[in-house]
């Protein structure tokens, strides 16, 4: 069954806003890459994250681990940005992008694949996400894309912890074709922390 697609725009515009938070913790890793940071992020965090801000609890490689407790629900999540970005035509603007993978023990999620894209994808559209070999299709909503069939995420999952890298393919609104790599470098780990973080 696909996730309540509302929910999950506004747990993907919360956790952006919950990276402007702990930004300056993992500062020092994303330079070194030479990322920019998220401003726009940071002046929204408090007003979507309710005053909660997130705490990050281990960087793993590209990875960090993240967690938070709006409302007094926990939510944890890894979260990354893309090592390579590639658009067709070349060098289109959009917002930063990001891989989020969340656990939310108050409404059973457990390892939900996410991943914002930067700039509004075509309606009706279709993404894959590409990983050891696995091509998964991804349905569209906004600048966010979410596994289609629901019952392949667990398998997706165990791949993305034994891959070396993922690939993400979507078409924005006005057409532009839309290839992010990211490594996956770490996420085994930070999905095993938090694993650990939210039992508790």
């Amino acid at each position: 069954m696909m996730p309540v697609q509302g929910k999950a725009v506004r747990l993907a515009a919360y956790m952006v806003a919950a990276l402007g938070c702990a930004w300056s913790a993992d500062a020092d890793a994303q330079a070194a890459k030479g990322a920019k940071g998220a401003p726009s992020a940071k002046q929204d965090a408090a007003a979507v994250a309710g005053g909660t801000e997130p705490t990050l609890v281990g960087q793993f490689g590209t990875w960090g681990a993240y967690v938070a407790s709006p409302g007094g629900k926990k939510v944890c999540f890894a979260l990354a940005k893309p090592s390579s970005m590639k658009t067709n035509p070349p060098n289109r603007p959009r917002d930063p992008a990001y891989a989020f993978i969340s656990t939310r023990p108050a409404e059973r999620v457990n390892n939900e694949v996410s991943i914002m894209i930067g700039y509004p994808l075509k309606p009706g559209s279709e993404g894959t996400l590409e990983v050891a070999g696995n091509r998964y299709a991804m349905y569209t909503q906004g600048d966010g894309l979410w596994i289609k069939n629901a019952a392949e995420e667990e398998k997706m999952v165990e791949s993305l912890k034994k891959g070396s890298d993922v690939t993400v393919k979507g078409v924005s609104s006005k057409g532009t074709e839309t290839i992010d790599t990211y490594s996956l470098k770490g996420l085994a780990q930070a999905l095993d922390r938090l694993a650990q973080d939210c039992r508790r």
